[in-house]
Order: C-alpha cells, then structure tokens, then sequence
C-alpha cells in the first residue's frame, strides 16, 4: 500500500463542483488525518446541483467558499489532484519550483449537461459517485490493525 499523503489538493476550472466535491468527500472518509482543501483556476459560487447530489450521501458542501490558485493560503501540499485540463496545466506550473507530486484525474463536468431537473441531476451524481471511487481507492482507509 502506497504512503498516504499528509496534505491534498484538488483542482478544477472553477471550484463550484468537482474540486469541492472531491474535497469533502476525503474529508468525510479521513477526517484530519489528511489536510485537505480545494481550488480552481476562476472562482465561482458553489452549484446547487453539487450541494444536493452531496447532501444525497450525508455530505453538506453548502458553506463551501470557492477559491482560486491564486487565494491559496498554504502551497504546501504533497500531491495536487487536477480533475480538469485547465487545472493540470495551472497545478504543473504552480508545483515547479515544489517537491509535490500531480496527478491528472480528468473528470466530466456536469455543468455542460442540459435537460431535465432530473438528467442534470444524473449527471452530477456520477461525477460525485466515480470521484468517491477513485477516492476510496487511491486513499484507501487502514484497519485499526494497520495503525
């Protein structure tokens, strides 16, 4: 099993959906045992439809406070998850001169999604269910025996 992190970042076009999404959810599953926090390269208010598909599963992302590379507070972090394009070449430039690694988990974006109140609903749940996924497998949680 690979060394979890002490400090994670993920990374979007706008932190209004999957960066905040993605967050929480490492949250929900490690609690402070991994700092975690989240940005984009614009800021935008968070998405409705991301606070309901979130809340759907226990996890309230309401308060959520989009943020921008630039408003970073700390640029300490041992790995940036990028989920977009945009992101991937901001987190490459931003952790040249950083002992960090990147990893690019190039996700769909829901916004893009027309339709129904329902199929744009959809949309934002399968975001929120192949982030967790890919969540639970690259930061697998460890037994009591493991500690």
């Amino acid at each position: 099993m690979m060394d979890q992190p002490s400090a994670v970042l993920f990374a979007c076009t706008a932190n209004s959906i999957r960066s905040p999404m993605a967050e929480s959810i490492l949250k929900m599953l490690h609690g402070q045992r991994i700092y975690v926090d989240s940005v984009g390269v614009r800021g935008r208010e968070i998405d409705g439809f991301a606070v309901a598909v979130m809340e759907e599963v226990g996890i309230d992302i309401s308060a959520h406070v989009c943020k921008t590379f630039d408003q970073l507070e700390d640029s300490y972090f041992d790995l940036v998850i990028s989920l977009s394009p945009e992101a991937q070449h901001r987190a490459v430039d931003m952790t040249r001169v950083m002992a960090c690694e990147v990893e690019f988990w190039n996700t769909f974006d829901p916004s893009v999604v027309e339709g129904t109140r329902e199929a744009r609903l959809e949309a934002f749940r399968q975001v929120r269910d192949e982030l967790m996924a890919r969540i639970k497998e690259r930061f697998p949680l460890r037994s009591m025996g493991d500690i």
